[in-house]
């Protein structure tokens, strides 16, 4: 597969290359029955899927997908064939492998066949409760079957979760190292479900190994233009475009997407003008669209792929760049047992509550990067590190830094870490160049470099230098270049050598000169020594006119962030002085501020704890809370009605002012549900626990997707909703029967898929045929307002918003 992706690459670099377009709706119009799965009919039907293809290959198309997008186990199951896995997506690969290499006899035409994954159906740890190791090897089960079938190369597609994209990268680069395209799905405000950012799946994906990235689905053309030219900036390998033919819309009672073939591949050139190497069609393209837009795109010459010369680092939502322009990155130290109490001890009881608090303190403090360290005597460092991983992540958005001394335990973490994290560190030491560099490699990251060699530590900035360069000639064999390492100027007291900081400033200039980043743990510099906190902002200043980049530090320490500021001023980083004029500007009343917040962690009642529990999604935290407070004689309602109820509506107003994502409003939603048990039974001894009204919720039939509705579902549980969950592929005749049985209120449809949409109007009509007078509200990610008022139905685009109007149509029938 490795001189497959050398020639992929090749031709690439001369022209852009022509995917096909949408799969699902081809196979609808040649029979497949709804509910059934597009992979079983396909493999029980393979002229059909060939007639698809060979549409797709005369009309254009260079690489053609495999009927596999729901071939992983866990989609399988839903149709109680997971255990057939390998053996499905072999065929099905085996039957387009055929029809090309016939094409190619026949006609002349032999399309690239790529094996198509798409989502698994599950949020995947950090953000779900699918463990990250089972998910690899998940894809391994589909990715074995397509290697088996012949597959040329790869596409993971359609994702919403960075995590998931990156377990089937690594599937597929674990197994045979074949070339591979992945794409996500962005909405109109340019993030993910999740949260991720186009330029943080560029950073993250292509460090990770991806050979080509890029979205499909999510939008048109027209809204894609500018998700395309974001991440071109990003990245040096190609980029991929597969948008809809338009947003879905009601026509004659069908689902049909607006955009023909002619106005869609008018956006050929602007496509081209972005840096888009290869494009195809999602939703509502056929064919004929691919016909057009291969015409368009004759003649048309792809951007040439330049170097990428700025450092990136990226969290899941966020991409950190570097460059000699930056301000200065802090790297927020205070995730490290060493010298630190109470750390230590919430870290031996496994509680990462305290992990959290530190995490976001230092994120509102200024921290640019958060330090995470778990080597101390008494517990597992390597478990440790990925438990401080899985509480971190979702509640800051800041690139992490893997730091331990241990090669194993980096392994595991930066395995884990979904972003592109940096080490701390490596050092000319043997083992640790043997052990740590290949790991580095494999996953991407950045690295911290320590001019440490077997038994010497260096006091000279020359022997530093020399140290230095012998790590970066290792590290270029394994494709680093400077910008991706971080030179540490090693500090050492001045009150044992009064040359210290004089050597460490030489090093800190020399390897900015080189193009490496430099990084200083300033505290050292002033062991031993009074006031020390005057003496690290006077080093700090000095070793930013040197071009220091990077400093490990405490954000919360208001001298040294200070200077900090002023420094980046001073240095010219720092542009016309905006961020200096905002954080003075901001902290005018910082005094007063203090006071307050050290007020406030003193004297929060029970209450004001849950609220702030809720808003933050602490679990494990809310069951003591509502405990204290009913022993307190607080009644259960005054804390649902006045507390919980409003904290959850602040971040449903975080949610909708992108603020928070799913993962945050996931936790926030099952703290809330966790507090709500610990109330119900007080609440319905004393009688004061009133429904809201009925509801009836279902993923309409043919559709096995339920994550977006069983969020919904938790959010109206928590207002008090008594809701009816039907679960997903659900006939109209058995909604409505439900809705019938229990009185419903409002009917809620999901539907993720437009060639599920048109089971929507069906139930709305089979209920006015039954004298059903409840309304139906539909959602899902295909699902637009438009098209909900067009078949007569309320609209919700989340969780939050589903709440509003349930509260409003539940109350207008008890009016």
């Amino acid at each position: 597969m490795e001189e497959k992706g050398k020639s992929i690459l090749d031709i690439l670099d001369k022209r852009i290359l022509i995917l096909d377009g949408a799969t699902g709706t081809e196979m609808q119009k040649r029979g497949l029955p709804p509910g059934v799965s597009p992979e079983l009919w396909s493999m029980d039907n393979p002229e059909v899927s060939a007639d698809i293809y060979r549409a797709y290959a005369r009309a254009g198309s260079d690489m053609l997908y495999t009927c596999t997008f729901g071939g992983t186990p866990w989609k399988l199951e839903e149709f109680g064939a997971a255990d057939k896995t390998e053996q499905i997506n072999c065929k099905i690969a085996e039957n387009a492998v055929k029809t090309a290499d016939e094409l190619a006899e026949r006609e002349g035409i032999r399309p690239l066949i790529v094996g198509d994954i798409g989502p698994c159906g599950q949020f995947i740890k950090p953000f779900g409760d699918l463990d990250f190791e089972q998910a690899i090897q998940g894809f391994k089960r589909q990715v074995r079957g397509l290697i088996d079938g012949g597959v040329d190369l790869f596409v993971i597609e359609t994702q919403i979760d960075i995590q998931e994209s990156r377990a089937a990268l690594l599937a597929i680069k674990e197994l045979c190292g074949g070339f591979t395209m992945v794409s996500m799905t962005f909405d109109e405000t340019g993030h993910s479900l999740n949260g991720t950012t186009p330029e943080a799946m560029a950073v993250t994906l292509e460090s990770l190994g991806a050979d080509v990235v890029g979205v499909n689905c999510s939008t048109g053309p027209k809204e894609m233009l500018n998700v395309i030219r974001r991440i071109r900036k990003m990245v040096q390998i190609p980029v991929m475009a597969k948008p809809n033919a338009g947003m879905p819309v009601i026509k004659d009672n069908e689902t049909v997407f607006p955009m023909d073939a002619e106005e869609f591949s008018s956006f050929a050139e602007p496509f081209a003008e972005a840096g888009v190497n290869i494009m195809g069609g999602c939703c509502g393209t056929n064919p004929e669209h691919i016909a057009k837009l291969t015409q368009w795109m004759k003649g048309l010459v792809p951007l040439e792929r330049k170097p990428v010369e700025t450092a990136m680092l990226s969290s899941a939502t966020q991409a950190l760049i570097t460059d000699s322009n930056s301000t200065i990155r802090i790297i927020g130290e205070r995730i490290n047992p060493t010298g630190k109490k109470i750390l230590q001890g919430e870290l031996k009881a496994g509680n990462m509550a305290y992990v959290r608090k530190l995490a976001r303190d230092q994120a509102a403090a200024g921290a640019d990067l958060l330090d995470i360290n778990a080597g101390m005597p008494g517990i597992d460092e390597k478990q440790t590190l990925l438990d401080i991983i899985s509480s971190v992540v979702p509640v800051v958005n800041l690139p992490l830094v893997i730091d331990s001394s241990d090669p194993e335990v980096v392994e595991a973490a930066v395995r884990y870490y979904p972003g592109r994290a940096l080490i701390n560190s490596i050092s000319a030491e043997k083992e640790k160049l043997d052990k740590l560099l290949p790991v580095a490699a494999k996953y991407g990251s950045m690295l911290i470099v320590l001019p440490l060699a077997d038994n010497e530590l260096p006091d000279k900035a020359e022997r530093r230098k020399e140290l230095v360069m012998e790590i970066a000639e290792r590290a270029a064999v394994y494709g680093y270049k400077n910008k991706d390492l971080v030179v540490d100027g090693l500090v050492m007291t001045v009150s044992s050598n009064p040359q210290a900081a004089k050597e460490t400033l030489a090093t800190v200039k020399w390897a900015s000169e080189q193009g490496f980043g430099t990084v200083l743990g300033l505290s050292n510099i002033s062991f031993g020594l009074p006031e020390r906190g005057w003496v690290n902002a006077s080093f700090f200043a000095m070793a930013a006119g040197a071009g220091l980049s990077w400093a490990i530090a405490n954000p919360s320490h208001e001298l040294l962030m200070n200077t900090k500021s002023a420094s980046d001023v001073l240095t010219g980083r720092d542009r016309d002085a905006l961020s200096y004029i905002q954080r003075f500007a901001k902290d005018k009343n910082a005094e007063k501020k203090k006071e307050t917040t050290a007020k406030k962690a003193t004297d929060m009642s029970v209450e004001d704890q849950i609220v702030e529990a809720v808003i933050e999604g602490r679990r494990e935290d809310i069951e003591q809370l509502c405990n204290q407070a009913l022993e307190k004689g607080i009644a259960p309602s005054e804390l649902l009605e006045k507390k919980m109820i409003p904290a959850i509506m602040t971040v449903g107003e975080y949610y909708d002012a992108r603020k928070y994502f799913l993962p945050q409003l996931i936790a926030s939603a099952e703290t809330m549900q966790n507090g709500f048990a610990v109330l119900e039974p007080a609440l319905a001894a004393s009688g004061s626990q009133e429904k809201k009204g009925t509801l009836v919720f279902a993923t309409v039939q043919g559709d096995i997707h339920d994550i977006g509705k069983n969020i919904v579902v938790l959010m109206l549980r928590n207002f008090g909703f008594d809701v009816v969950d039907l679960g997903k592929d659900v006939t109209a005749e058995d909604i409505i029967e439900a809705a019938t049985i229990h009185k419903a209120d409002l009917i809620g449809l999901s539907a993720l898929m437009t060639t599920t949409m048109v089971r929507m109007p069906e139930v709305i009509a089979l209920a006015k045929e039954n004298g059903l007078a409840c309304k139906v509200m539909v959602g899902g990610a295909v699902v637009t307002r438009d098209w909900a008022e067009s078949i007569g139905a309320e609209y919700s685009s989340d969780g939050v918003e589903a709440v509003n109007v349930a509260a409003r149509i539940c109350m207008d029938n008890r009016s």
